[in-house]
């Protein structure tokens, strides 16, 4: 019974026991000190004699002090792992899209998808630089941007011009024929002109309510995008043609959207959504899941969904939010070969 005391430990007030009085060969009272006799109480950590004793364990007991300093260290082990080793693992993940009336011209046509960077806090520069390391090895022929290149928290204010301005300047180095992005509910907070104005000075289109049409061979494949669905007014009327020459790929930050996409008159004309936002949870614990996840992305957290017609895929990102910690959700870079339904 560690930490408690047996019945007969505690008592709400000592009373002495009883008492006896004695009195001199010749009947007088005596009220010296020395008259009054009694029995003194049972020790604290005992019953009564004769009864069930219950030793009292320590509050600095060693099996005790031992656990918690066991469990301390556990926990730092975990916080050292997550915010030093899992956030810096990159999981490359590879995905065969079929879209229908995709053309000859594009099968086979690898889109690589980066999202969530939030340079500065915390990812660092050193490790973007090694992300864009790793989509040059894959060599794809487009890469798609899916938001939040900075962070909006008080690093980030203090030094906004610098973060995108940085973000982009490494990102200008990925070798592929086409690059193309869209902003986040952080970039949008921090200055949509800002991270907007950085990506398109390094050669990097940011797509706001609007699209581009690829060609090859006389086929054609839409890339759109929107206006991020928490911060700024994305328009799908805008966003997707009316009359597309082939399929439509749309890029919105926040995936759970795509519940809006789907039940768009346009939306009948998209056939595959990238989406990020929602980091995975960042944070999944063995069996509960996901510790946190923003508004926009608690629907479709992370991964492949099909709705009616459309793919959906969600990408974990690369950087993290609130704590610099991943735990059971690496960072992800998403590659996707195209091919016909």
């Amino acid at each position: 019974m560690s930490g408690q005391r047996g019945p007969s430990t505690s008592r709400s007030k000592d009373r002495p026991a009883e008492q006896a009085r004695t009195r001199p060969s010749d009947g007088s009272p005596n009220t010296s000190a020395g008259a009054i006799t009694g029995r003194a109480p049972a020790p604290a950590a005992h019953r009564a004699a004769g009864s069930e004793t219950y030793p009292v364990q320590s509050p600095t007991d060693p099996t005790r002090r031992a656990f918690l300093t066991g469990a301390g260290a556990i926990a730092a082990g975990l916080a050292v792992y997550s915010g030093a080793v899992a956030r810096h693992e990159i999981d490359e993940t590879h995905h065969t899209v079929s879209l229908p009336s995709l053309g000859s011209g594009f099968h086979g046509l690898r889109i690589t998808q980066i999202s969530d960077i939030h340079l500065d806090e915390y990812t660092e520069p050193f490790f973007l630089e090694r992300v864009v390391a790793r989509v040059n090895g894959l060599a794809p022929d487009l890469v798609l941007l899916t938001g939040d290149f900075v962070t909006r928290g008080s690093l980030t204010f203090v030094a906004a011009n610098h973060a995108a301005g940085r973000c982009a300047e490494i990102l200008s180095t990925l070798r592929c024929p086409s690059s193309l992005a869209i902003l986040g509910n952080h970039d949008v907070t921090v200055g949509s002109a800002l991270v907007t104005g950085a990506l398109g000075s390094r050669g990097i289109p940011v797509l706001r309510n609007t699209f581009v049409d690829l060609t090859r061979g006389g086929d054609s494949l839409t890339i759109a995008g929107t206006a991020d669905p928490g911060t700024d007014i994305p328009d799908l009327a805008l966003s997707i043609p009316e009359r597309p020459r082939g399929p439509v790929l749309l890029m919105t930050h926040a995936p759970d959207y795509a519940d809006v996409v789907l039940a768009h008159p346009r939306g009948l004309n998209v056939q595959f959504i990238l989406a990020g936002h929602s980091h995975g949870g960042q944070i999944r614990l063995p069996v509960l899941g996901p510790l946190v996840l923003p508004p926009g992305g608690r629907k479709y957290v992370q991964g492949p969904y099909t709705l009616g017609h459309i793919h959906l895929y969600v990408n974990r990102g690369i950087g993290t939010v609130g704590l610099p910690f991943r735990l059971n959700c690496p960072p992800e870079i998403s590659t996707f070969t195209l091919q016909p339904a």
